[in-house]
């Protein structure tokens, strides 16, 4: 490849770079053209675009979700595996030279940092050459030009999530460019980008709404472009990055996520899975009358069901390891059923050892598992719950001491709960084997805008209509009932957050939105779990502290900027992010 990357990144692509058909000559130019000039392989540039999305899921070292690294798990491999991404992450780790996430991950795309650069420089290359490729039909030449436009918009998006602003990059650098020449902008202005490309793709007629073809899988729609243009907005708007909490970003991210869900609802071209377990339990199926048409993008990286026994319950045949272990704290955010009211309201200590029971909502302590919103069912297994098909039978899960799924405390077992319950989501229960069957990540699916739009909606105007009917809309295909009336702007906000919190557990948007929201230092320090002590018939709950206990100061909100580009580029020199 030139010994002149074309990207932000030098020092560390020239690691990973590899040689492939599409490298350039040392002119940078004779290559690309004949690339551009037979259609087949500008086709074949688009696809490596493409190929710079990330692997997410169970993708990260040891074969682990991202969740571990939140207040809603605790990884098994915690204190028995040291290289387990969360067991370095959760002592905070992090530092401007090593990023425990990008260590080892199993799947592709590992250092996001350079990934999200190659991809961004990928696509530059890409929309440079279309207008005048070998692109025979004029439909298929607009649709790949916004399907560029989008990737470019979502690269950057994952980017300033992570990083904050970046320098803004149009064009292809030649080989004459100064990167010492290079300006962080505002995060608003990478905003303002993202939102212009997304627009753009929006308006592009030969982009479709949906994928309806078997055969496209992995392609980007116009969908795509809306909920990264809402996903964007709304972090623009959130107090990370909207410190005066200035209404008006606020009222863009609720009119921009509103005018997104009228687009894609309209016709029922997408509208929310029935049943909430089901939809994890599969795979979107593409084509003109779907049974999915919640999910907007499912990632295409590797073949559902792999590697089903590393998230196993102890005793299954064949586990390997237990993996992410649901917290106290998560089970604590499902909601009471049969009155929509939080059965914890908070905790009177630090350490969550004690917590604030709601009396009016119907929670029993001495029956926590009874009468929960239908998601925790769905997500969490727990002491007692009937397992259809472990190993081959129906089996009421042992996780009381002594019990064959106990908690392990002292020492800790990887094939054991850290935490005193068990990971459901996303695994099927009914399909024979080691833990069932894990669909492919959902990265982006129509819930999630509902619940951008409840949010940004309390936030631009308060508790009104439209914030109640988008949140009620996904707890009624919960089963819950609808939020309650007539609450603050305050009160729903923290509803909403938890509302977020339940329906979007695993999915990878608790570790940002506790970002976003300045909050790490409340969530993350500490994760609580429940050993049950068991007595003939009688149970006694008892929460104890896993071993976690960090600080997280705001440092941690944004990412360090790596410092091979620090000490290349004098403005991110002087402009190192926050603490770094």
């Amino acid at each position: 490849m030139n010994k002149i990357i074309l990207i932000i990144t030098l020092t560390l692509l020239f690691a990973g770079c590899k040689k492939d058909p599409l490298d350039i000559t040392p002119d940078g130019r004779g290559t690309l053209e004949d690339v551009f000039k037979d259609e087949k392989q500008t086709e074949a540039y688009l696809n490596a675009v493409y190929n710079n999305i990330p692997s997410y899921f169970y993708k990260y070292f040891f074969f682990s979700y991202l969740e571990g690294a939140t207040d809603n798990a605790q990884d098994a491999d915690v204190g028995n595996e040291s290289l387990n991404v969360n067991s370095k992450w959760i002592t905070g780790a992090l530092n401007p030279s090593y990023n425990p996430l990008e260590d080892n991950q199993n799947g592709k795309g590992a250092n996001h940092y350079v990934t999200f650069w190659r991809g961004i420089k990928d696509a530059n290359v890409f929309l440079a050459n279309i207008a005048s490729a070998n692109v025979p039909i004029e439909s298929n030449r607009q649709r790949f030009k916004g399907e560029a436009q989008i990737l470019r918009a979502f690269f950057y998006l994952e980017l300033i999530k992570q990083y904050g602003a970046m320098p803004i990059v149009e064009k292809p650098f030649d080989n004459t460019f100064e990167y010492s020449s290079l300006k962080r902008p505002t995060f608003q202005q990478c905003i303002d980008f993202i939102v212009k490309e997304c627009n753009e793709a929006i308006a592009n007629a030969d982009v479709p709404i949906r994928i309806k073809d078997d055969q496209e899988k992995g392609r980007f729609s116009k969908a795509v472009a809306y909920i990264i243009k809402s996903e964007a907005l709304l972090y623009n708007a959130s107090p990370l990055w909207n410190s005066s909490n200035d209404v008006i970003k606020w009222r863009a991210a609720a009119a921009e996520t509103k005018a997104a869900l009228t687009a894609l609802t309209a016709g029922n071209e997408y509208q929310l899975f029935p049943v909430y377990e089901d939809y994890f339990n599969s795979t979107a199926d593409l084509n003109s009358s779907p049974r999915d048409k919640e999910t907007i993008f499912e990632i295409n990286d590797g073949s559902p069901g792999t590697f089903t026994n590393i998230n196993a319950i102890a005793g299954q045949t064949g586990q390997f390891k237990t993996g992410s272990t649901p917290s106290q704290e998560l089970v604590d955010a499902y909601e009471m059923k049969a009155t929509g009211l939080p059965a914890i309201a908070g905790y009177s200590d630090e350490d969550h050892l004690n917590p604030i029971v709601n009396a009016a909502s119907g929670y029993d302590a001495n029956n926590p598992y009874v009468g929960r919103d239908p998601r925790f069912y769905a997500s969490v297994w727990y002491n007692g719950a009937l397992h259809p098909r472990f190993n081959g039978v129906a089996y009421a899960l042992q996780i009381y001491k002594g019990g064959a799924q106990q908690l392990i405390r002292t020492p800790p077992s990887r094939k054991n709960t850290h935490t005193g319950y068990y990971l459901r989501k996303m695994y099927n229960p009914q399909v024979q084997g080691n833990q069932g069957s894990a669909a492919r990540f959902k990265k982006y699916h129509l819930a999630e805008l509902y619940l951008n739009l409840a949010e940004a909606e309390n936030e631009a105007n308060g508790p009104n209509t439209e914030a109640y009917a988008a949140v009620n809309v996904i707890r009624a295909r919960a089963g819950m009932p609808p939020m309650t009336p007539s609450l603050s702007k305050e009160q729903f906000r923290e509803r909403v957050r938890n509302e977020r919190r339940v329906e979007l557990f695993m999915e990878e948007h608790r570790f940002w939105d506790v970002r976003r929201w300045k909050i790490l230092t409340k969530t993350d320090k500490l994760v609580t779990g429940m050993e049950i002590i068991r007595n003939g018939t009688v149970l006694t709950y008892n929460r104890f502290v896993t071993e976690r206990r960090f600080a997280w100061p705001d440092k941690y909100l944004i990412f360090p900027i790596p410092i091979t580009d620090a000490s290349i580029i004098p403005d991110f020199s002087l402009n190192q992010n926050p603490g770094w």
